[in-house]
């Protein structure tokens, strides 16, 4: 390939990289004064891959649209954030009005901007999952107190099932955490060491190769061997278990109308017996239904919100 061609294969590779996010970003515009009708739905996510979140995104949102005619909807936009003090911006400002959410930042949007979490979601054939600590079989650790002076891995910062829910844990069970460099870098003595492995594969990764101690992550990445093999499987086990909470849940801004926000919450409602609806659904991060949170998830949230608190006093 001569270096013209080579420079035009890259714009045009670029220029399509970058279409998706693009046009994720085009619904940030100021909303409608206080009062006047609503006729454009914008669906939010924090994401590190606006292209593919955008494609697993815009099906539903497509399939929503049309159907909220009757409320004044006439068009639907896509906008992404880079993180959670962004989407919380967009939220105080009106600027999203719908969000799809692992439960921890959901209880997390309705502290800090009075987001509503709407309908519980069930994804991957389950409504609710939980937090496993695992470590190796020869490592001497069975339970959370053996972790003291050693060192686990947790996904990400946004994650209910590996960082919010078993740093809670750790905390309501006595022990004190400290932020790590690097998998190189040792806890204090009788204090927990955590870091971010970025990916459940990394994380069980880390613990079969003992550059940490231990690992969490949510009972589902147990169970799926594209992130814990069966060549890891043997050499690990689970040694603490968490309650359950929902898999994921829908948010919705504050004072979205409430006739909007009730049409939105059938047609979700309803989704799962639309057969127009299904493939939408499965591109929607494998989702399958929506349901009302029943009692216990509700109780699950507040339990995830209690531990938040510790998290926060403990660890920013």
């Amino acid at each position: 390939m001569t270096p013209t061609l080579f420079r035009l294969a890259m714009v045009v590779l670029w220029a399509c990289a970058i279409a998706a996010p693009a046009a994720a970003q085009s619904s940030l515009q100021p909303p409608p004064p206080p009062g006047e009708p609503q006729s454009v739905l914008v669906l939010g996510r924090i994401s590190d891959d606006p292209k593919q979140h955008y494609e697993a995104l815009r099906p539903l949102l497509d399939y929503v649209v049309p159907r909220m005619r009757g409320v004044g909807i006439r068009e639907g936009r896509i906008l992404m954030a880079r993180d959670a003090q962004q989407m919380i911006s967009y939220l105080r400002r009106r600027r999203v009005d719908w969000i799809t959410e692992t439960p921890a930042m959901a209880v997390d949007y309705r502290n800090r901007a009075g987001a509503q979490i709407m309908l519980a979601t069930e994804r991957g054939g389950g409504l609710l999952y939980h937090t496993v600590f695992f470590a190796r079989r020869d490592s001497g650790i069975t339970g959370l107190r053996d972790l003291a002076g050693h060192a686990i891995a947790f996904q990400n910062p946004y994650s209910t099932s590996s960082y919010v829910s078993p740093a809670a844990e750790l905390i309501g069970a006595g022990l004190e955490l400290d932020l790590l460099l690097s998998p190189m870098d040792k806890p204090d003595p009788g204090r927990v060491g955590y870091l971010f492995a970025r990916s459940e594969s990394n994380i069980s990764t880390w613990v079969h190769k003992r550059l940490v101690d231990a690992g969490a992550f949510s009972n589902l990445d147990w169970n799926d061997l594209s992130r814990l093999p069966e060549s890891f499987r043997q050499d690990l086990t689970v040694i603490h278990e968490t309650a359950p909470y929902p898999r994921a849940v829908e948010v919705v801004r504050p004072d979205m109308a409430p006739a909007v926000q009730a049409r939105l919450r059938d047609i979700l409602l309803q989704a799962a017996d639309d057969p127009a609806a299904r493939e939408p659904l499965r591109r929607f991060f494998g989702t399958s239904r929506f349901v009302p949170l029943d009692e216990d998830a509700e109780a699950a949230l507040r339990r995830l919100q209690a531990g938040m608190v510790d998290v926060r006093r403990e660890l920013e």
